[in-house]
């Protein structure tokens, strides 16, 4: 990464997370977990639940939270129900208080992802299937060094990446 690297961080909504981003970078609040939300709060919204999850996964996408915002607002339980017995209140809260944070049109715009699932997928079968093996141990920067040949090969900038070690050699 360079001073000029855009950093596409997607995360959870925790707020040590999203703090962590400069200038550099974006933050996006995962899709896939934001869909379980809005998928407990569509029961308490809407008579065809699944259509109604649809129309706001199609909302969320086109950065359209307003329209998801106003579809849960009518149906919010009283403050006297608990937090974990009111899913479309929860659900307002959330999304309000993750404005910033949805920017998935962008991101798809730009070709990147709005889910952590191919992240969470590389990391099973890149880094630990290499690194934790039975019986291997590693001292970080060995295992950092070799992560960072593996994930040039799954890049496909293996050649790139040798490249640029033969021309500080020389």
């Amino acid at each position: 990464m360079g001073t000029t690297t855009h950093v596409h961080v997607i995360g959870d909504g925790a707020p040590w997370i999203a703090d962590q981003v400069d200038a550099q970078g974006s933050y996006l609040l995962d899709f896939y977990p934001a869909c379980e939300y809005l998928a407990a709060a569509a029961a308490g919204c809407d008579p065809d639940p699944a259509g109604g999850l649809e129309r706001q996964k199609v909302n969320l996408k086109a950065n359209r939270s307003d329209a998801v915002l106003s579809a849960l607002a009518p149906h919010r339980e009283p403050e006297t129900v608990p937090d974990a017995q009111a899913p479309v209140r929860s659900g307002h809260r959330d999304l309000s208080n993750r404005l910033p944070q949805w920017d998935d049109q962008g991101a798809l715009q730009k070709g990147g992802p709005i889910g952590s699932g191919e992240i969470e997928s590389a990391h099973r079968y890149i880094v630990q299937q290499r690194l934790k093996r039975p019986g291997a141990g590693w001292l970080p920067r060995n295992a950092e060094h070799l992560l960072a040949l593996r994930l040039n090969r799954a890049n496909h900038r293996w050649k790139t990446s040798w490249q640029g070690c033969i021309q500080q050699a020389a």
